[in-house]
């Protein structure tokens, strides 16, 4: 006890340190350096939590250390109640509505000098996801790829800017449009129109840069935001390694741009790769995410097992609904009030899609 409350005064010093980056991370909107620290939030949190515990057997300073713990709850459950995103847990109502149809994509930053890119393939020939979206394709993945072409047939593999590679989608049901299937920003994004039982839903896989003070904000705002808000227009899936959280206000340009839900909470998925699995998959950063919009359900979201990267795998299981959802157009005339909405599937010009109310 005397030890405790010989440590308070400077556990309660450190704390008080630690809630200067933990706030300034909330105002990432008006500076990428702020952003960058918004990366950290939980950890710091967590951490200012702790120094919390021996500050309050200090007398004279319990009024702190409470202060200190209410601030720390108060980041975690703002953070992981994820209000601008999709709860995949709260989708099950919504999910019965898309029919049993199920697919599943799968998402992993391979790791450019991966030394087991056997763990990779087994995972995929396990798995047999729909769709595959891949990070850091570099030449020797190239190589790796070609023997599940038989498997994946329909892919895009874009070659990156540096030795580190660019981004692949792989594709067992076929490609709507083939030629539309492009590379776009140097290789760091990739869209490809899926066909899932007739229903379209585009494919994008993206790898973002390091936050600041490398160029990750300026990229998202000038180049991406503006392709994925004309590529991504209706059905849209969009999956990759961020390089950033996904309460990060890059984040939030990213999905503001093509009105994509993020899905928050999946969980670390990023940590140096010499650290053990168990420390990047409750200790890392959850800088891998996915986005979806239009007909497109989120049924589950796994963290698989590492194969050889310093990502996790993604499984993401989704369905479709059977129609897009179509915005209600208000019409004023006569002195009435119309509502128009339409009923028909999407691409159909006939009268007899809309109806009044």
């Amino acid at each position: 006890m005397t030890k405790l409350r010989h440590w308070a005064p400077r556990a309660a010093l450190i704390a008080v340190i630690l809630t200067i980056p933990l706030v300034l991370g909330y105002w990432g909107a008006v500076h990428p350096a702020l952003d960058s620290l918004a990366h950290f939030r939980l950890h710091l949190a967590v951490l200012i939590a702790l120094l919390a515990i021996p500050t309050s057997f200090e007398r004279t300073l319990r009024s702190i250390a409470l202060a200190l713990a209410i601030l720390s709850v108060a980041a975690i459950a703002s953070t992981l109640a994820n209000p601008s995103g999709i709860s995949v847990a709260n989708a099950a109502a919504t999910a019965m509505d898309a029919g049993p149809a199920r697919y599943r994509l799968l998402q992993l930053n391979l790791r450019y000098d991966n030394r087991t890119p056997k763990q990779v393939l087994s995972l995929i020939g396990r798995v047999q996801p729909d769709v595959i979206t891949l990070d850091e394709v570099s030449d020797a993945w190239r190589e790796e790829l070609k023997l599940i072409e038989h498997a994946y047939p329909y892919r895009v593999i874009c070659e990156g800017s540096s030795h580190v590679g660019g981004v692949a989608i792989l594709s067992r049901r076929p490609f709507l449009h083939p030629s539309r299937a492009e590379c776009y920003s140097r290789g760091s994004l990739a869209i490809a129109t899926v066909n899932f039982g007739g229903a379209a839903v585009d494919i994008g896989a993206i790898h973002l840069g390091w936050p600041w003070p490398h160029a990750q904000h300026w990229h998202v705002r000038k180049i991406l935001a503006p392709i994925i808000q004309e590529k991504l227009p209706f059905s849209a899936i969009l999956a990759g390694d961020l390089n950033a959280v996904w309460w990060s206000h890059t984040v939030r340009m990213l999905a503001a741009a093509g009105d994509l839900k993020p899905l928050g909470n999946i969980g670390p998925t990023w940590f140096i790769r010499s650290a053990p699995d168990v420390v990047r998959r409750y200790a890392g950063l959850p800088i891998d995410n996915i986005f979806v919009k239009g007909r497109v359900v989120p049924v589950s979201v796994t963290r698989l097992e590492s194969v050889g990267s310093d990502h996790l795998p993604l499984l993401f299981e989704f369905g479709i609904l059977p129609t897009e959802p179509q915005p209600a157009v208000h019409v004023r005339r006569n002195n009435w009030n119309w509502t128009i909405r339409r009923t028909g599937p999407v691409g159909t010009a006939s009268r007899s899609d809309w109806k009044t109310t």
